[in-house]
């Protein structure tokens, strides 16, 4: 698509291969979500998706895509990758910001089918949104989070270099949690061998991304 060229960009790492999805993708995507993605009794996500019955699951992890695509501007932008590993669908993993031409700050946000689980993808998929973030966009910062009892998220920030930025109460399922803040600066970010961001150049301008003043 030449006026849009973020779906020929791609973030390939050893295992994976990060893109915007095709229709079949989205497709493999909402039976992923169907088949589940965390145990039940948790719930790892501020907005409470998967809690709906399997059909309104599926539809959720289809339209979240439509939307990002149709709100896209180089102001407020969330581009989310679909996951491949072994060339099936392994879930999501999401880069956005808010004028970033002015903060040149990104967060991130992901999710991976259960049967993915265990095997490092997740840490994998999250360093190569950081590659095209640092080295791709020239960003100076990086921002996660996560409810302070979903360990495994908590784990890969920890892993790859991401500092305490403080602590948020949400309400979750009708009661109270805590979400804990992080942030990951350029400094202390280093590009782990074997990543790399191809078609980048023209999706630069959606970015609101540039030379740094």
């Amino acid at each position: 698509m030449r006026h849009f060229p973020v779906f020929r960009l791609r973030v390939s790492t050893p295992r994976l291969e990060l893109r915007l999805p095709s229709l079949d993708d989205l497709d493999d995507l909402a039976d992923l979500a169907v088949e589940g993605i965390h145990d039940p009794e948790s719930m790892p996500f501020l907005f409470p998706w998967t809690d709906a019955e399997p059909a309104r699951r599926a539809w959720s992890a289809i339209s979240f895509h439509f939307r990002t695509w149709a709100s896209w501007t180089p102001q407020e932008w969330t581009c989310p990758f679909v996951v491949v590993c072994d060339g099936r669908i392994a879930g999501v993993q999401e880069v956005s910001a808010t004028d970033f031409a002015v903060t040149r700050e990104v967060s991130s946000g992901s999710w991976l089918g259960r049967r993915f689980h265990g095997r490092g993808i997740g840490t994998e998929m999250r360093t190569a949104v950081l590659h095209l973030a640092f080295d791709g966009l020239d960003a100076l910062s990086a921002t996660s989070g996560a409810f302070t009892d979903n360990h495994a998220s908590l784990a890969v920030s920890r892993k790859l270099g991401y500092r305490d930025d403080g602590v948020d109460v949400r309400s979750r399922r009708g009661g109270r949690a805590e979400t804990r803040r992080l942030r990951l600066s350029r400094d202390d970010w280093t590009t782990p061998p074997g990543f790399e961001v191809h078609g980048l150049e023209p999706c630069l301008p959606l970015f609101g991304a540039g030379p740094t003043e």
